[in-house]
């Protein structure tokens, strides 16, 4: 088994466990979207800030590894030509239902974040990526890739883990106690084995660094225009301690 079936994998039970980010958007707020009353998020609970979005109408959106049916309506309700892009089948059906549903017109598209190779150069006008490049093991393709299919002037919306969230066994979270335990940058592979993972349902993560998230932007060649954090939402210990999530708005100039 290679990682991106494991993953695929664990998303599927994911989504049939109805876990938060596999319940697609309620009629109610892509009626307020359709007003022109929308706000989506790229982290845990803070919304992405309305100025950094452009006009959105007729726009060409990629979310990118992205499914679920939470962000992709919205924006598709909004106004946007939005296309979606997920490893998981099971994730791009909750897009495919709120579409149907809606009367939405939503294209999907089964690919590893990684591998944009079906679009071309300069396809898109604004690229979503919520947290999700914690489950592939190397994160400069997904920035390389998303520079090329971005037209000049394109925007980049990224969410990911700060990495001091890998740093603590949070088992020992649930009993209330904070303890730092594993070295950076994190890999799940590193302490358990992909049969160990599959058994129990569960992807594999991987605990980027900054100089991996941010440089790793700039390198590909995009221009940093924002940046913000974001927590649980008090929902976790680390919550009192440190944000675990980091926002990132990039330019293609």
């Amino acid at each position: 088994m290679d990682i991106l079936t494991l993953n695929d994998n664990a998303w599927e039970e994911k989504v049939r466990q109805k876990n938060p980010w596999t319940v697609p958007v309620d009629r109610e707020t892509l009626a307020r979207a359709r007003r022109g009353d929308w706000s989506i998020v790229l982290t845990a609970s803070r919304p992405a800030p309305a100025a950094w979005f452009p006009p959105i109408k007729g726009k060409r959106i990629l979310c990118l590894a992205s499914g679920g049916g939470q962000q992709g309506p919205v924006l598709a309700a909004a106004g946007a030509d939005v296309t979606v892009l997920d490893l998981s089948e099971k994730q791009l059906e909750q897009d495919r239902a709120v579409a149907r549903r809606e009367g939405l017109n939503i294209r999907t598209v089964r690919s590893s974040m990684t591998d944009l190779g079906m679009f071309d150069a300069e396809s898109f006008d604004i690229i979503i990526h919520p947290v999700s490049n914690v489950y592939v093991p190397h994160i400069q393709p997904v920035w390389n890739e998303a520079f090329r299919v971005l037209k000049k002037g394109g925007v980049l919306m990224s969410g990911f883990m700060n990495p001091t969230f890998y740093l603590f066994d949070w088992k020992l979270q649930n009993k209330g106690i904070l303890q730092a335990r594993y070295p950076l940058p994190y890999s799940d592979l590193d302490y358990r084995s992909m049969e160990e993972l599959a058994q129990n349902n569960e992807a594999a993560e991987f605990g980027h660094t900054l100089e991996e998230q941010l440089q790793g932007q700039m390198a590909a060649g995009f221009v940093l225009t924002g940046l913000y954090e974001d927590t649980f939402g008090g929902e976790r210990l680390a919550d009192r301690f440190f944000p675990s999530f980091i926002a990132t708005r990039a330019v293609k100039p």
